[in-house]
């Protein structure tokens, strides 16, 4: 499935959690925080904006934040909370499209740069990131590490979460680099409701090649938001680039 035709109105509407899961203020307090500290006097551009989960919290903290989004029910589901003169959206692909200005900090949060299923695409995804910075602007990536290690021969599922009505479980093709999201939701009957997401993964060495042919050059890579440490155990990680 094209990206769009996952997040329809449906998925838009039931996006947004206030509170909990990504939107918890454990979660959203420390991205806002970094992101506002790395956009410093700058305004920021978030690729893949969404229905504004990071964005709005941000403009409200006085950085000007413009949006790439795909998906146009997931801009007009950001549009319920902010107008286009506050937070102005571009429609369109975030590794071609273009928002007009010059910006300090581009974005991308949870895993967004993975929805490009091809290297090609992702690395045009860079490239995009270095057309819309200014000198000395910087890229931020957070995106999950590949859980390869939990997969023993033969085998090519991983569950990686487990709750009362809820299952995740991870799809891999190895060869191909790809894997697909599933998202069980059920209740005490028989029926179970799915939603599937598909996304190219990348490695850390690979993402920092990425960004080398895009001009970018390591500045720092975390575990978290917070700054914790990141280590061969880490899940996940927040990358940010500097232009060379």
């Amino acid at each position: 499935m094209r990206q769009e035709e996952i997040w329809d109105t449906e998925a838009a509407r039931r996006y947004d959690t206030p509170g909990e899961g990504m939107f918890a203020a454990e979660v959203l307090g420390p991205t806002v925080d970094r992101l506002a500290a790395l956009a410093g006097d700058g305004p920021a551009l978030e690729f893949a904006i969404g229905t504004g989960r990071v964005a709005v919290p941000l403009a409200a903290r006085g950085v000007p934040v413009t949006g790439i989004e795909l998906s146009a029910p997931m801009i007009a589901q950001l549009r319920t909370k902010v107008d286009a003169q506050t937070i102005p959206v571009v429609a369109g692909d975030m590794a071609t499209a273009v928002a007009p200005g010059e910006y300090s900090l581009v974005y991308l949060v949870y895993n967004t740069i993975a929805n490009l299923l091809t290297q090609a695409e992702q690395v045009a995804c860079f490239r995009n990131a270095t057309r819309h910075l200014g000198d000395g602007g910087r890229f931020v990536v957070e995106l999950w590490v590949p859980e390869l290690r939990k997969l023993p021969p033969g085998q090519q599922a991983v569950v990686w979460h487990s709750e009362p009505g809820y299952l995740g479980l991870d799809t891999y093709d190895v060869l191909a680099q790809h894997v697909v999201s599933h998202h069980f939701r059920f209740a005490d009957g028989r029926q179970a409701e799915l939603f599937r997401t598909p996304h190219r993964y990348i490695w850390p060495a690979e993402l920092d090649l990425m960004a080398q042919l895009a001009g970018f050059t390591l500045e720092s890579r975390h575990a978290d938001w917070t700054g914790g440490e990141f280590t061969a155990e880490s899940r996940s990680h927040v990358s940010v680039y500097h232009l060379a």
